[in-house]
């Protein structure tokens, strides 16, 4: 099977081609070149911007046609428009990556199942709705098979590890020195996160499977756990002490910084456990890799290339942590005996 990747550098795709290339498939990747590789030997690079799409369209007319296409960075509905344009009749299927994001929040019942209603509330969601509508549509004209993929938090070797200040990884630093942690919320919300090879395999099980055409499929973690308990994993995983988990209202979070907090409003504060049913039956998706093992892969990557950053050089969590204590504590003292 010869198989394009269009991405082909970010962890899910890394692990696809791996993937596709130790069980003998021929695995062509697509992009800018800009971005650190560690792409497996034996994988064919294109390099070119998708976003320039007359070019893009040109350069994938002369290269002949896929047997599959996977889509790792369409985001917008101008990208999926020129990947229809580009591979109308030209592949038997196209395998876009979504997100569950486009499920917005807060749903009315768990596990989300795929044929939830989708309300997304951030822009990234809204547009990967779009996405699928425009891709969905040239399927049932005729232009080739679509699966539609969601993934949710999607961590591994080559990544961080997500936290509600976003993936800097002075918060892996901050776990091991006993330095207290932000926290959206009280913690109790329902998190689940998933290893890129077991996200991996369910992109590779839908390929040219009958099964998954016209489909789409969730394919996230499935070790529910609250965001305290995700982030005791990580002590676990790091060989640390439990750490001081000091939580702060997600709204109020976001006030105080928008572009740093913003992802616990549109995305953490809620509950992200969804229904991989549908997946596992047609795509042969397994969860296998769990959390703790999972942090000390990438965290052990992370240390290997020197990608740990120093939290002593940045201030701002501690800014954050002291003036929510202290606003705390002088609303307690305000406040004290008002219940009589």
């Amino acid at each position: 099977m010869h198989v394009l990747i269009i991405g082909g550098t970010g962890l899910i795709s890394t692990s696809i081609t791996t993937q596709l290339l130790q069980r003998g498939d021929s695995v062509t990747l697509f992009n800018r070149g800009k971005s650190e590789v560690r792409v497996p030997q034996g994988a064919r690079i294109i390099h070119g911007d998708r976003r320039e799409y007359a070019r893009f369209e040109q350069q994938m007319a002369e290269e002949g046609p896929f047997d599959a296409v996977i889509d790792m960075v369409g985001f917008v509905p101008d990208d999926a428009e020129s990947l229809a344009r580009a591979f109308r009749g030209r592949t038997k299927q196209v395998i876009f990556c979504s997100t569950v994001c486009t499920y917005g929040g807060p749903s009315v019942q768990f596990p989300i199942c795929e044929t939830d209603l989708q309300r997304p509330i951030s822009g990234y969601g809204r547009n990967k709705v779009r996405c699928e509508q425009i891709l969905m549509d040239a399927a049932r004209q005729g232009a080739f098979e679509i699966t539609i993929m969601r993934p949710s938090q999607t961590y591994g070797e080559g990544g961080s590890i997500v936290h509600s200040l976003g993936s800097r990884t002075t918060y892996i630093d901050r776990i091991r020195k006993g330095r207290p942690i932000i926290v959206h919320g009280d913690g109790s919300c329902l998190w689940a996160a998933c290893h890129i090879d077991d996200v991996a395999r369910g992109f590779a099980g839908a390929l040219l499977n009958p099964k998954a055409y016209g489909r789409a499929y969730n394919v996230t973690g499935e070790e529910w756990m609250t965001w305290n308990h995700y982030h005791e994993g990580v002590a676990e995983a790091l060989g640390a002490p439990s750490p001081k988990l000091v939580h702060i209202p997600a709204d109020l979070m976001q006030r105080i910084a928008p572009r740093t907090f913003n992802i616990s409003i549109e995305i953490f504060q809620y509950p992200s456990i969804f229904s991989n049913s549908a997946a596992m039956q047609d795509l042969g998706f397994r969860y296998t890799i769990p959390w703790v093992e999972g942090v000390r892969r990438t965290v052990a990557w992370l240390d290997a290339n020197g990608k740990v950053e120093n939290s002593d050089n940045d201030p701002f969590d501690d800014k954050v942590i002291a003036a929510w204590e202290k606003y705390t504590a002088s609303m307690t003292e305000e406040l004290a005996g008002l219940d009589g």
